[in-house]
Protein backbone atom coordinates (compact mmCIF):
# COMPACT_ATOMS: atom_id res chain seq x y z
CA UNK A 1 0.00 0.00 0.00
CA UNK A 2 2.73 2.43 1.02
CA UNK A 3 4.78 1.39 -2.01
CA UNK A 4 1.86 2.27 -4.29
CA UNK A 5 1.48 5.68 -2.67
CA UNK A 6 5.19 6.41 -3.03
CA UNK A 7 5.52 4.99 -6.55
CA UNK A 8 4.79 8.27 -8.43
CA UNK A 9 7.61 10.02 -6.57
CA UNK A 10 10.05 8.04 -8.71
CA UNK A 11 9.12 10.21 -11.70
CA UNK A 12 10.62 13.67 -12.06
CA UNK A 13 7.56 15.08 -13.83
CA UNK A 14 5.39 14.07 -10.85
CA UNK A 15 7.75 15.59 -8.30
CA UNK A 16 7.79 18.82 -10.29
CA UNK A 17 4.02 18.74 -10.68
CA UNK A 18 3.52 18.09 -6.98
CA UNK A 19 5.77 21.01 -6.06
CA UNK A 20 3.96 23.33 -8.47
CA UNK A 21 0.52 22.16 -7.32
CA UNK A 22 1.38 22.66 -3.64
CA UNK A 23 2.95 26.08 -4.23
CA UNK A 24 0.14 27.15 -6.56
CA UNK A 25 -2.47 26.05 -4.03
CA UNK A 26 -0.76 28.05 -1.29
CA UNK A 27 -0.36 31.04 -3.60
CA UNK A 28 -3.99 31.03 -4.73
CA UNK A 29 -5.13 30.56 -1.14
CA UNK A 30 -3.17 33.62 -0.02
CA UNK A 31 -4.30 35.88 -2.86
CA UNK A 32 -7.80 34.42 -2.69
CA UNK A 33 -8.38 36.01 0.72
CA UNK A 34 -8.40 39.44 -0.91
CA UNK A 35 -10.42 38.15 -3.85
CA UNK A 36 -13.15 36.84 -1.53
CA UNK A 37 -13.22 39.72 0.96
CA UNK A 38 -13.29 42.36 -1.79
CA UNK A 39 -16.02 40.55 -3.70
CA UNK A 40 -13.66 39.99 -6.66
CA UNK A 41 -14.56 36.36 -7.35
CA UNK A 42 -15.95 37.27 -10.76
CA UNK A 43 -12.80 39.25 -11.59
CA UNK A 44 -10.60 36.29 -10.70
CA UNK A 45 -12.68 34.04 -12.92
CA UNK A 46 -12.67 36.53 -15.78
CA UNK A 47 -8.98 37.35 -15.57
CA UNK A 48 -8.04 33.67 -15.79
CA UNK A 49 -10.00 33.48 -19.04
CA UNK A 50 -8.44 36.69 -20.34
CA UNK A 51 -4.93 35.31 -19.79
CA UNK A 52 -5.84 32.32 -21.95
CA UNK A 53 -5.92 34.66 -24.95
CA UNK A 54 -2.32 35.67 -24.26
CA UNK A 55 -1.32 32.04 -23.78
CA UNK A 56 -2.79 31.07 -27.15
CA UNK A 57 -1.30 34.01 -29.02
CA UNK A 58 2.15 33.43 -27.50
CA UNK A 59 2.14 29.70 -28.22
CA UNK A 60 1.12 30.16 -31.84
CA UNK A 61 3.50 33.06 -32.53
CA UNK A 62 6.47 31.22 -31.03
CA UNK A 63 6.88 33.75 -28.22
CA UNK A 64 7.78 32.57 -24.72
CA UNK A 65 4.44 31.60 -23.22
CA UNK A 66 5.15 32.95 -19.73
CA UNK A 67 6.40 36.25 -21.14
CA UNK A 68 3.60 36.70 -23.67
CA UNK A 69 0.78 35.59 -21.41
CA UNK A 70 2.33 37.58 -18.57
CA UNK A 71 2.29 40.82 -20.54
CA UNK A 72 -1.24 40.06 -21.74
CA UNK A 73 -2.36 39.24 -18.20
CA UNK A 74 -0.82 42.39 -16.73
CA UNK A 75 -2.49 44.53 -19.39
CA UNK A 76 -5.84 42.81 -18.79
CA UNK A 77 -5.48 43.20 -15.02
CA UNK A 78 -4.76 46.93 -15.26
CA UNK A 79 -7.62 47.37 -17.73
CA UNK A 80 -10.01 45.54 -15.39
CA UNK A 81 -8.75 47.57 -12.43
CA UNK A 82 -9.44 50.76 -14.35
CA UNK A 83 -12.87 49.59 -15.44
CA UNK A 84 -13.95 48.67 -11.92
CA UNK A 85 -13.13 52.19 -10.74
CA UNK A 86 -15.24 53.85 -13.42
CA UNK A 87 -18.99 53.75 -13.01
CA UNK A 88 -19.98 54.69 -16.56
CA UNK A 89 -21.30 51.16 -17.05
CA UNK A 90 -21.66 48.23 -14.71
CA UNK A 91 -18.27 46.82 -13.73
CA UNK A 92 -19.48 43.25 -14.13
CA UNK A 93 -20.67 43.93 -17.68
CA UNK A 94 -17.44 45.67 -18.69
CA UNK A 95 -15.29 42.93 -17.15
CA UNK A 96 -17.41 40.32 -18.92
CA UNK A 97 -16.77 41.96 -22.29
CA UNK A 98 -12.99 42.24 -21.76
CA UNK A 99 -12.40 38.77 -20.41
CA UNK A 100 -14.74 36.74 -22.59
CA UNK A 101 -13.46 38.48 -25.71
CA UNK A 102 -9.90 37.55 -24.79
CA UNK A 103 -10.92 33.97 -24.04
CA UNK A 104 -12.79 33.72 -27.34
CA UNK A 105 -9.75 35.08 -29.16
CA UNK A 106 -7.61 32.33 -27.66
CA UNK A 107 -10.02 29.61 -28.79
CA UNK A 108 -10.28 31.16 -32.26
CA UNK A 109 -6.50 31.30 -32.63
CA UNK A 110 -6.18 27.62 -31.74
CA UNK A 111 -8.95 26.74 -34.20
CA UNK A 112 -7.64 28.82 -37.13
CA UNK A 113 -3.95 27.99 -36.78
CA UNK A 114 -4.36 24.37 -35.73
CA UNK A 115 -3.23 24.48 -32.12
CA UNK A 116 -2.32 21.10 -30.69
CA UNK A 117 -5.17 19.43 -28.83
CA UNK A 118 -2.97 18.44 -25.92
CA UNK A 119 -1.75 21.99 -25.36
CA UNK A 120 -5.31 23.27 -25.62
CA UNK A 121 -6.65 20.80 -23.05
CA UNK A 122 -3.70 21.38 -20.72
CA UNK A 123 -4.25 25.13 -20.80
CA UNK A 124 -7.95 24.71 -20.06
CA UNK A 125 -7.90 21.95 -17.46
CA UNK A 126 -4.30 21.61 -16.29
CA UNK A 127 -1.74 18.86 -16.78
CA UNK A 128 1.42 17.72 -15.00
CA UNK A 129 3.00 16.25 -18.13
CA UNK A 130 4.55 19.51 -19.27
CA UNK A 131 5.67 20.70 -15.85
CA UNK A 132 9.43 21.12 -15.52
CA UNK A 133 11.87 22.53 -13.00
CA UNK A 134 11.52 25.96 -14.62
CA UNK A 135 7.81 25.94 -13.75
CA UNK A 136 8.63 25.14 -10.13
CA UNK A 137 10.99 28.10 -9.92
CA UNK A 138 8.49 30.36 -11.68
CA UNK A 139 5.71 29.55 -9.21
CA UNK A 140 8.14 29.88 -6.30
CA UNK A 141 9.18 33.33 -7.57
CA UNK A 142 5.57 34.48 -7.86
CA UNK A 143 4.87 33.09 -4.39
CA UNK A 144 7.76 35.13 -2.93
CA UNK A 145 6.53 38.21 -4.82
CA UNK A 146 2.96 37.80 -3.53
CA UNK A 147 4.14 37.21 0.03
CA UNK A 148 6.38 40.28 -0.13
CA UNK A 149 3.46 42.42 -1.32
CA UNK A 150 1.22 41.11 1.47
CA UNK A 151 3.86 41.70 4.16
CA UNK A 152 5.14 45.07 2.95
CA UNK A 153 1.71 46.49 2.07
CA UNK A 154 -0.24 44.70 4.78
CA UNK A 155 -1.92 47.74 6.35
CA UNK A 156 -2.75 49.40 3.04
CA UNK A 157 -4.23 46.17 1.66
CA UNK A 158 -6.18 45.57 4.87
CA UNK A 159 -7.57 49.11 4.92
CA UNK A 160 -8.45 49.06 1.21
CA UNK A 161 -10.06 45.64 1.47
CA UNK A 162 -12.47 46.47 4.28
CA UNK A 163 -13.15 50.18 3.82
CA UNK A 164 -11.79 51.60 0.54
CA UNK A 165 -13.68 54.89 0.82
CA UNK A 166 -12.27 55.73 4.25
CA UNK A 167 -8.86 54.48 3.12
CA UNK A 168 -8.90 56.95 0.25
CA UNK A 169 -9.88 59.83 2.54
CA UNK A 170 -7.12 58.81 4.95
CA UNK A 171 -4.46 59.19 2.29
CA UNK A 172 -4.10 55.61 1.08
CA UNK A 173 -3.52 55.47 -2.69
CA UNK A 174 -6.35 53.01 -3.22
CA UNK A 175 -6.01 53.06 -7.02
CA UNK A 176 -2.37 51.99 -6.79
CA UNK A 177 -3.13 49.38 -4.14
CA UNK A 178 -5.94 47.92 -6.28
CA UNK A 179 -3.70 47.88 -9.36
CA UNK A 180 -0.93 46.16 -7.39
CA UNK A 181 -3.39 43.55 -6.14
CA UNK A 182 -4.62 42.94 -9.69
CA UNK A 183 -1.04 42.43 -10.89
CA UNK A 184 -0.42 39.92 -8.09
CA UNK A 185 -3.65 38.17 -9.03
CA UNK A 186 -2.65 38.03 -12.71
CA UNK A 187 0.81 36.68 -11.84
CA UNK A 188 -0.75 34.05 -9.56
CA UNK A 189 -3.14 32.90 -12.27
CA UNK A 190 -0.38 32.74 -14.84
CA UNK A 191 1.89 30.73 -12.55
CA UNK A 192 -0.89 28.29 -11.63
CA UNK A 193 -2.28 27.80 -15.12
CA UNK A 194 0.00 24.89 -16.03
CA UNK A 195 -1.38 22.65 -13.27
CA UNK A 196 -4.88 24.01 -12.64
CA UNK A 197 -5.99 25.20 -16.06
CA UNK A 198 -7.68 28.54 -16.73
CA UNK A 199 -11.21 27.21 -16.29
CA UNK A 200 -10.57 26.02 -12.73
CA UNK A 201 -8.19 28.57 -11.23
CA UNK A 202 -11.08 30.73 -10.02
CA UNK A 203 -12.30 27.84 -7.88
CA UNK A 204 -9.01 27.36 -6.06
CA UNK A 205 -8.80 31.13 -5.56
CA UNK A 206 -12.16 31.14 -3.81
CA UNK A 207 -12.46 27.78 -1.99
CA UNK A 208 -9.50 27.95 0.47
CA UNK A 209 -10.29 31.56 1.42
CA UNK A 210 -13.97 30.74 1.90
CA UNK A 211 -13.15 27.75 4.09
CA UNK A 212 -10.75 29.85 6.14
CA UNK A 213 -13.43 32.52 6.54
CA UNK A 214 -15.80 29.91 7.97
CA UNK A 215 -13.17 28.88 10.50
CA UNK A 216 -11.95 32.28 11.71
CA UNK A 217 -12.91 35.95 11.82
CA UNK A 218 -9.29 37.11 12.18
CA UNK A 219 -7.84 38.55 8.99
CA UNK A 220 -4.29 37.42 9.80
CA UNK A 221 -5.46 33.92 10.69
CA UNK A 222 -7.50 33.83 7.51
CA UNK A 223 -4.40 34.57 5.43
CA UNK A 224 -2.45 31.77 7.11
CA UNK A 225 -5.37 29.34 7.06
CA UNK A 226 -6.25 29.90 3.40
CA UNK A 227 -2.60 29.47 2.41
CA UNK A 228 -2.35 26.18 4.32
CA UNK A 229 -5.67 24.88 2.98
CA UNK A 230 -4.68 25.73 -0.58
CA UNK A 231 -1.34 23.95 -0.18
CA UNK A 232 -3.02 20.82 1.23
CA UNK A 233 -5.59 20.80 -1.60
CA UNK A 234 -2.79 21.04 -4.16
CA UNK A 235 -0.72 18.29 -2.53
CA UNK A 236 -3.58 15.84 -1.98
CA UNK A 237 -5.21 16.64 -5.31
CA UNK A 238 -2.03 16.01 -7.27
CA UNK A 239 -1.51 12.63 -5.62
CA UNK A 240 -5.11 11.61 -6.28
CA UNK A 241 -4.79 12.86 -9.84
CA UNK A 242 -1.99 10.40 -10.51
CA UNK A 243 -3.64 7.39 -8.88
CA UNK A 244 -7.09 8.05 -10.40
CA UNK A 245 -5.67 9.02 -13.80
CA UNK A 246 -7.70 12.25 -13.84
CA UNK A 247 -6.46 15.67 -14.90
CA UNK A 248 -4.80 17.61 -12.10
CA UNK A 249 -7.00 20.73 -12.21
CA UNK A 250 -10.38 19.03 -11.66
CA UNK A 251 -8.95 16.74 -8.98
CA UNK A 252 -7.46 19.60 -6.95
CA UNK A 253 -10.70 21.57 -7.17
CA UNK A 254 -12.76 18.53 -6.11
CA UNK A 255 -10.51 18.04 -3.09
CA UNK A 256 -11.09 21.69 -2.20
CA UNK A 257 -14.84 21.31 -2.69
CA UNK A 258 -14.81 18.27 -0.38
CA UNK A 259 -12.98 20.25 2.30
CA UNK A 260 -15.48 23.08 1.88
CA UNK A 261 -18.43 20.70 2.26
CA UNK A 262 -16.94 19.12 5.39
CA UNK A 263 -16.24 22.46 7.06
CA UNK A 264 -19.65 23.81 6.04
CA UNK A 265 -21.43 20.87 7.65
CA UNK A 266 -19.25 21.07 10.76
CA UNK A 267 -19.83 24.81 11.26
CA UNK A 268 -23.45 25.17 10.13
CA UNK A 269 -24.78 24.96 13.69
CA UNK A 270 -22.69 27.78 15.11
CA UNK A 271 -22.75 30.06 12.07
CA UNK A 272 -19.79 32.08 10.69
CA UNK A 273 -16.62 32.22 12.76
CA UNK A 274 -16.66 34.97 15.28
CA UNK A 275 -20.35 35.55 14.60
Amino acid sequence: MIDQLLAPFEFEFFRNGLAVATLAGALCGLVGVYVVLKGMSYIGHGLSHAIFGGFAASALLGVNVLLGAGVWGAASALMISGVTRRRVIGADAAIGVITTASFALGIALFAVFGGAGGSFDAALFGSVLGVGSADVWAVAAVWVFALAVVVLRYRALLFTTFDPEVAGVSGVATARVDALLMLVLAASILASMRVLGVTLIAAILVIPATVARMLTSSFAHMLVGATAIGAVCGFVGMNLSYHLDVQSGPTIVLVGATVFAGVFVATRQRGPAGG
